[in-house]
């Protein structure tokens, strides 16, 4: 049984203020997780409620006594309601996804972004190689493509080709409305591959990759709002591993000789270590928090 009659809702609520203030009472007072861009529920309401009505985030507040028009009120009102009742994540229900200072599209078909990667990225990969020296990149396990995508706009050589590629048909889908949206089709390459299959004889200066990296018990813990989620995007069987197992494998054939891999393995991270304790992971740091990301050199692998 519903526990919201938007009609109802809709006759007490007016304004914007009215919408956040009552959405952030109500996220609070249900066991929502968080963790898809905000970690509390003021600031899950404010994204709801800004981004389904395209408001820019740096002037919303002068509107915010604005009244609202009972078609926006009912639409507000019914995604709540599903970001309660269903444990849908905002950015799914908005279809809007922020990443790198960048906003793109998502839906269902993919991962929402949310990656560590993009302050290495706004870095331009410094200091690990300089830029002047990447003229070639592979997005491994693109998803939506933000990775990519993000890459190509901060990166001031216009002309570095970005290879993205991912498993999923419906992940690549995603990723081709990102690319069209940010007008990258001639630096952005979207490639159908099990990892590297597809990619024989090709080499970058970065190889960067977000994979499915979530252990078994990992798995069966996940709060609702991942299972909504594709599970290709994130179980890599037992121990987390499977998919960064091939990566090290083969990753060293698609290097440069001066080329980096950046791989984000996020809680799996002391089986990697116990499994490889030979090899010299660089464990990175980030000012805006998160961890779980290993850096290697061509020549450490």
């Amino acid at each position: 049984m519903s526990i919201i009659n938007p009609q109802d809702v809709c006759n007490e609520l007016y304004t914007i203020r009215d919408l956040i203030r009552w959405s952030a009472s109500l996220f609070a007072a249900n066991p929502l997780f968080y963790g898809h861009g905000t970690d509390n529920p003021w600031d899950e309401a404010i994204d709801l409620v800004i981004q389904t009505l395209k408001l820019d985030y740096t002037h919303y507040e002068i509107v915010l006594d604005a009244r609202l028009t009972q078609a926006e009120k009912l639409h507000l009102v019914t995604l709540i309601q599903k970001r309660v009742e269903q444990r849908i994540p905002v950015p799914y229900l908005t279809q809007v996804s922020h990443f790198a200072g960048l906003h793109f599209y998502i839906d269902e078909r993919a991962l929402i972004p949310r990656s560590p990667i993009a302050e290495l990225i706004e870095a331009r990969f410094s200091p690990w190689i300089d830029e002047e020296n990447i003229h070639s990149v592979l997005d491994l396990c693109t998803g939506s493509a933000c990775i990519a995508i993000a890459t190509g706009v901060y990166l001031s050589n216009p002309d570095v080709v970005i290879d993205a590629v991912d498993i999923s048909k419906d992940a690549l889908a995603v990723a081709e409305t990102n690319v069209k949206k940010f007008e990258m089709e001639e630096q952005v390459n979207l490639i159908q591959s099990d990892l590297f299959k597809a990619l024989k004889g090709r080499k970058y200066d970065v190889i960067v990759s977000n994979p499915p990296y979530v252990d078994a018990a990992e798995m069966a813990a996940l709060p609702d709002e991942y299972r909504h989620e594709p599970d290709l995007a994130l179980a890599a069987g037992q121990d987390g591993l499977d998919i960064v197992h091939r990566i090290l494998k083969e990753a060293a054939a698609h290097l440069t000789e001066h080329g980096i891999l950046i791989v984000e393995v996020g809680a799996s991270a002391q089986a990697l270590i116990d499994a490889y304790p030979q090899l010299p992971f660089i464990w990175l740091d980030f000012e805006r928090g998160g961890d779980g990301i290993f850096l290697l050199h061509k020549a450490d692998l």
